[in-house]
């Protein structure tokens, strides 16, 4: 789960990282009691969670006369088709030199990444893209608390030695929030010392429990409804909604449709053994999908029984149309309910997903 800018502040402001002063607001009139504690100019940044938000119209520059007045037109702005519902005010911070670092798992290793270049702010991917040379990178055993002192001289090469404590601390904060993403970029050096510009932390899924987090805010309402039901479940941006048992399956089903020119609204494993009430629950899900025109069932009985899965489509009662494949165990009394109620079968996958792009092209 991905932290607000804020909440990500207050993770490592706590750590003894420095951030900017600053206050989160919801609403414009809730700026004016800290304007004087903000200092002639400030930055209001909208709290959405994209990226690029700074190119997209999110950050904006202030001041105490006009403060106000901006804040409510951030407030009236959708960012890459959010709304902005909080606001971070923060003190304009006086820039000599912007820095980028990160920690993340390298998948090869699967161990800490840490990542820091004296080319930082904005334009970060570029340099990524066009001079990796600048980026310097280690690797670190997750068992260490603290980073050992070769290490950080390794990462800053001719930065200000001020850099060295924060990298440490924002690889304690990675280790202990079971993070799988930890950046500061901009980290900056100011007149008055070293600042976290801007900070990002995404929390494993997998250890929300651990970290006290009841809810993931990343998940749609489809997606929490399909973790409630323990589907696997994945939400795309195409018309043919998919339905498979195995995960195997499933992702061959959405390599087909892109192989024939369509595009999968979602990807959804229903996982072996679905009896009719499961089977009814994920085609309801799939086709509550505003872009799903068709939804192809792609599915192997095993102990997954056919007749199971044909009562579940038919009791889901969707406007649809519902393109099915069964094969495997009482695959004939699958496909007979199936018939008299009307719904398509083909013998092979291939042939169902043809049929499927044929109807949303």
């Amino acid at each position: 789960m991905k932290l607000r800018e804020y909440e990500a502040k207050n993770v490592i402001k706590e750590a003894g990282i420095p951030v900017p002063a600053g206050f989160l607001i919801r609403s414009a009139d809730e700026l004016t009691p800290h304007l004087g504690a903000l200092g002639t100019a400030f930055v209001l940044k909208a709290q959405v969670d994209v990226g690029g938000r700074g190119k997209a119209g999110g950050i904006l520059m202030a001041d105490a006369a006009t403060g106000t007045k901006v804040a409510a037109e951030l407030f009236g702005k959708q960012i890459k088709g959010l709304p902005v519902k909080e606001i971070l005010a923060e003190q304009k911070l006086d820039i000599k030199h912007e820095y980028y670092l990160s920690i993340t798992v390298d998948r090869t290793s699967k161990q800490p990444l840490i990542l820091f270049t004296e080319a930082g702010g904005v334009e970060i991917e570029i340099t990524a893209r066009d001079h990796p040379e600048l980026i310097r990178k280690v690797v670190a055993n997750p068992l260490m608390r603290d980073l050992p002192p070769f290490m950080i001289r390794e990462l800053i090469g001719k930065a200000p030695k001020e850099v060295g404590p924060v990298i440490n601390r924002l690889y304690r904060i990675f280790i202990e929030k079971d993070a799988i993403l930890a950046e500061i970029n901009p980290l900056v050096t100011t007149p008055n010392g070293i600042f976290a510009a801007d900070a990002k932390i995404i929390i494993d899924d997998n250890a929300l429990g651990r970290q006290g987090i009841a809810v993931n805010r990343d998940l749609s309402d489809r997606e929490r409804e399909a973790e409630k039901h323990g589907f696997s479940y994945v939400e795309l941006d195409g018309k043919i909604g998919v339905i498979g048992n195995g995960a195997g399956l499933t992702m061959a089903t959405l390599d087909l449709i892109e192989y024939y020119g369509g595009k999968a609204a979602n990807f959804l494993d229903v996982g072996g053994g679905a009896e009719s009430e499961r089977v009814m629950n994920a085609v309801r899900l799939v086709a509550s999908v505003p872009t799903v025109k068709v939804i192809v069932v792609n599915l192997l009985g095993g102990i997954t029984k056919c007749d199971e899965v044909a009562k579940g489509i038919i009791a889901a009662g969707i406007s649809q149309k519902v393109i099915v494949r069964l094969a495997g165990t009482n695959e004939a009394e699958g496909r007979r309910l199936l018939s008299e109620k009307g719904y398509e079968m083909l013998d092979t996958m291939d042939l169902v997903v043809k049929k499927a792009v044929e109807v949303t092209a």
